[in-house]
């Protein structure tokens, strides 16, 4: 796993530690870019809802959305008031847009918590003012394929060997979940994250990761 500093790091599980603990260092659960993935330099804005005066003939338009689009919609609103929250109240004011998937950009987060003395309160805010609308966000988030998970952060693992970070761990299954990879003794990194060859080998193996999973090993 990465190292304890903003470095690419935390699983969804490090997230619901932090809420137990709202100020943590940052380790971390996360979003990259998976393949076909939407790019993650784009700015999300909120959808417009259709207007009540549509006409007939594209009244199929206005039928209620699935409970999978409904699920994503609530995970984005969810993200967005706790992107305001960690601008206005947390002491980010540049913390950035989630992704029009809902999901965090981590490589611009980890940016941000990587300046001097900016790491403690990256995930939570300052004195963990934001914790509250991080718990809805971990609740809003829609139910994830854990095997496909583990599938993604075991070809990404691989990757990372295949490309010079000879240590790096695979995932394993607990419980059912998918538990990520990554540094073999996270207490005591023994990987460095900051190396130029480590940085190299996250970019060649980004497209592993599904979406959502960036962050998380």
């Amino acid at each position: 796993m990465s190292s304890p500093t903003i470095s690419p790091s935390p699983t969804r599980l490090r997230l619901a530690a932090l809420v137990a603990a709202p100020v943590l260092a940052l380790s971390v659960a996360c979003g990259g870019d998976s393949d076909g993935a939407r790019s993650s330099d784009d700015i999300a804005s909120v959808p417009q809802a259709p207007s009540a005066s549509q006409s007939t003939q594209d009244a199929r338009d206005t039928r209620a959305p699935d409970s999978r689009t409904a699920g994503k919609s609530a995970f984005y609103d969810a993200q967005l008031a706790y992107v305001q929250c960690m601008r206005a109240k947390g002491g980010y004011p540049d913390f950035p847009d989630p992704k029009l998937s809902g999901y965090l950009d981590w490589k611009k987060v980890n940016a941000i918590g990587s300046q001097p003395g900016r790491n403690e309160g990256i995930k939570g805010g300052k004195n963990g003012v934001c914790v509250p609308e991080l718990r809805k966000t971990m609740t809003a988030e829609p139910k994830r394929d854990q095997q496909k998970d583990y599938e993604s952060m075991l070809a990404h693992a691989k990757c990372m060997r295949d490309n010079g970070v000879s240590r790096f761990t695979n995932p394993t299954m607990s419980g059912g979940n998918a538990q990520p990879g990554g540094d073999p003794n996270p207490g005591s990194p023994v990987i460095d994250t900051e190396s130029p060859a480590y940085e190299q080998a996250r970019e060649a193996c980004k497209g592993k990761l599904l979406e959502g999973l960036d962050g998380m090993q």
